[in-house]
Parts: structure tokens; sequence; C-alpha cells
């Protein structure tokens, strides 16, 4: 008789959440964890005065709502990101002021932009959630990258720049690693351009009282001992009945296993029989994206007694997206940098005082020389996360969708997939990831019974 119904690999969101859905279901599980600590790319941390900071994933907006749902029945609350002045725009060595989604950049840029994203934006919806190979153009969309698509379809040069640069924010990879067909994809799974790109009425829109981590830490205290940290997965091996997990930890038998972790990562577990050819080549082209967060902290958020948002968007790095990460009510004024996608990987291996030196650089263009001298600097590298590999997720290259992409959510034997990559609706965020482990939840059920 096997030691638990069901072995879960990952102690993220998507993990949690199908041993939740399947305690629930009846069924026994153990959740075998690599890290120390439950969240997997959500990540609380604090700054020298106690403040909760979000070095991980964060934000929620319109649309998400099964991320919605868990938070209000486990008495979580969210608050707006502070979205209240004027947004900043450094093109071009000019420094602007703007309210609302739209930079002010010049005219003929703006029409490049917008031309583009209604293109973007017509086409996206053609791509089936379930199965986007089989989208009409798959092959032609699936063999180009967005990069080669917007040399053909995107003017002016600035134009097409602007869109790089959202691209690399939503992704944290660049237009020309992603293929086109991922891409349309991945818009269309989480409300097309406009909602990825946003704050107000976007994905950017709230963020949680305490931090996001908290999600995961709820889920992991009510799931009690079955939760088990320090204990990455080596190896598994399916027999006619059931499998053996073996992890750093224990080793233990299942009826079935759900597997979490970044498609990457889990090349590292032996499994026996080898996966099927699919499944192994399509994780060998799934790379992470490359992040970098680096947080300043002041005495207050003085951006907002200058009628600023501490939003800024920048045609010039290494830091080109900032957001207000400043906590609810009072308390120390917390300026949110992103370096992503080229940015990032020119900094792999910098040390983290370089790194900060540079972000305070990019702070100070925008918002004047305070911005220069914080109180502290935070910097988290997901990179060098050594169980994430990088953030926010997995991206695409041109083929691979087409090629292997029946493989991603299929079962291989009394194996299950699951982790924000394998989700259908808000793929990459953290709604995704609690839907992806509750829809394998509801599959592995009903295969065990």
């Amino acid at each position: 008789m096997a030691d638990v119904d069901v072995a879960v690999v990952g102690a993220g969101l998507a993990g949690l959440m199908a041993a939740r859905a399947l305690s629930a279901s009846g069924a026994s599980v153990r959740v075998l964890e690599a890290r120390d600590r439950v969240g997997g790319r959500v990540l609380n941390g604090t700054t020298s005065d106690g403040t909760v900071v979000e070095l991980g994933g964060q934000w929620i907006g319109p649309g998400q709502d099964r991320i919605e749902a868990l938070a209000a029945e486990l008495g979580l609350e969210t608050f707006p990101t502070y979205n209240e002045g004027d947004n900043v725009v450094s093109y071009a060595g000019r420094l602007r002021r703007y309210r609302g989604a739209i930079p002010k950049l010049p005219p003929h840029v703006l029409a490049g932009v917008g031309a583009a994203q209604l293109l973007l934006d017509r086409m996206a919806p053609k791509v089936p959630l379930e199965a986007p190979w089989e989208a009409a153009k798959a092959r032609d969309w699936d063999g180009q990258t967005l990069e080669t698509w917007i040399r053909r379809h995107v003017w002016p040069e600035g134009a097409r720049h602007m869109l790089r640069l959202g691209v690399s924010s939503v992704f944290a990879a660049e237009a020309a690693d992603l293929s086109l067909l991922h891409f349309l994809f991945y818009s269309h799974s989480g409300g097309l351009l406009d909602s990825l790109f946003n704050v107000a009425g976007g994905a950017q829109e709230r963020r949680f009282v305490g931090g996001s981590q908290r999600l995961a830490l709820a889920m992991a205290d009510a799931l009690g001992s079955c939760v088990v940290l320090g204990s990455p997965v080596l190896s598994i091996t399916q027999g006619r009945d059931e499998l053996k997990v073996v992890s750093r930890r224990e080793s233990l038998s299942a009826r079935a296993a759900v597997v979490t972790v970044p498609p990457a990562l889990s090349q590292r577990i032996e499994f026996d029989p080898p996966l099927p050819a699919d499944r192994a080549q399509l994780v060998q082209r799934m790379p992470m994206g490359s992040v970098i967060k680096v947080m300043a902290v002041y005495d207050s958020p003085f951006w907002r007694h200058e009628g600023l948002t501490g939003q800024s968007t920048s045609d010039t790095g290494p830091v080109r997206i900032t957001f207000d990460n400043s906590p609810p009510g009072p308390g120390p004024g917390v300026m949110l940098g992103f370096v992503e996608g080229q940015d990032a990987r020119a900094l792999a291996g910098a040390p983290e005082q370089e790194v900060g030196r540079q972000a305070l650089g990019c702070f100070a263009r925008c918002f004047g020389p305070r911005a220069a001298s914080p109180a502290e600097v935070i910097v988290q590298d997901w990179s060098k996360e050594h169980w994430s590999g990088g953030c926010y997720g997995a991206f695409l290259a041109p083929g691979v969708l087409t090629s292997f992409g029946p493989a991603l959510r299929r079962p291989c034997g009394r194996i299950h997939w699951a982790g924000t990559e394998a989700a259908t609706r808000w793929c990459g965020y953290m709604d995704g990831a609690l839907r992806s482990g509750e829809e394998v939840a509801r599959r592995v059920a009903q295969a065990l019974s």
C-alpha cells in the first residue's frame, strides 16, 4: 500500500494549491520542497526597520479571480498600488511628466506603438488558450521571433524601442528571445496588452497587505506536517501500481505525483523510466527570464510630495521601470526598480553593491538627486536563485510550441505537471499558478477514483 495518495514536488503557489485541493477531495498528500521555506517565486523580505517588501511576485489585478477568492478565504487584504499624480518618462535624453497610461512621447512614436498594439491585440484572441499550436497561423507565428515581427510591422524606431521595453517588463526577456506565437498566447491568457502593462485596471493594480508570501504561508500552515522543507526530490521511479519518490530527506511511495517546479528545473530529477522524448525536449527549451529587483528605502516617499506616482519608464538602463513600493499607511518610502532581460544578464555576477549603485543612478535621473541617497538598498537577483533559475517564468523560443507544446500539460504515466507555465489563464502570474494547481488536482483526483 502506498505511503500517500499523491506526492507534490514543490511548495510554491501551484504545489500548495494542488495539495490543498487534493486534501479537500479526501486524498492524502506529501509536499516535498527543496528550499527551507514555502512560496517558490513569491518571497517576502524586510527592511532594517521591519517593513515588509516583496522580493518576488507581488501584484494582482482585475480578472485574477482565483487569487482574489483565495485571499478572501484566507482573510488577506489588498491595497492599491500608489498611482496618484504624474508618471515620468525619460526618452531621448529628456524627462517628461504625464498622467494616465500613455507616456508623453513624440506623436509619431505614440502612433507607431498604438498601431502595433492594435495589430497584436487583434491577433492574440486567435490563439486557443488550451492548444496554442492549433491556431490557424500557428506555424507562421511560431516560426519567427517577436523581434522579427516588430521589425517588419512597427515604425518608427522609437516605437520599436518602446514596444521592446514593454515586452521585457512582462517577460524579463527580450523580444528577440520570444516566439511570436508564445507572446500572443501569453497576451491572450492575461487579457491583452493593456491588462498586462497597466496599473489602473491592469495586472499591477493592487498588492497584499503584509506581502504576497502570506498566501503561501497560510496554505502551508493549514496543510501542516505534510509539507516537508529542505527536501529536494532526487528521483521518481514509476511502477505498475505506484511510484517511488526519493528526496534528500526521505523515500516514499505514492499513487501519483504532481511536479510543480519550473520546467527547466525538472531536469534535475532522475525519472525512471525516462520521460517521453517530447517532454524531455520541451523542458530543455523553456529557459527562465532574467530579473533583478532593486528597492531603495527612504525616510518617506518624497516623490509623492512632488506630485509623482513613483512610476517611471526610461529608454536607458539598467533600471527602465520603477514603481512606488511603499507599504500602506505611514512608514518608509520604498522605490522599486526592475533590471530585466539583457540588462539583468549584463549584470549577472556583479556585486550587489554595484547593482545598487547603478540602480540609484537611474532613480536619480528620473526623480532627482534625493533618490541617490536612500537609507538602504535591497537587491534580489532571481537568476541566482538555485531553486528558481530566474523569473518571472519560462519563455518559449520559435518552434517550441508547435513541436512540443502538447507535452506541456499531458501526464507522463502517474506523473502530472503544474505551475504557472502550465496555466491557460494568467500564465506567468500568481493567479495562473493557483489555477494550474487546482486544475491538476481535479485531474489527479479523477485518476485516483
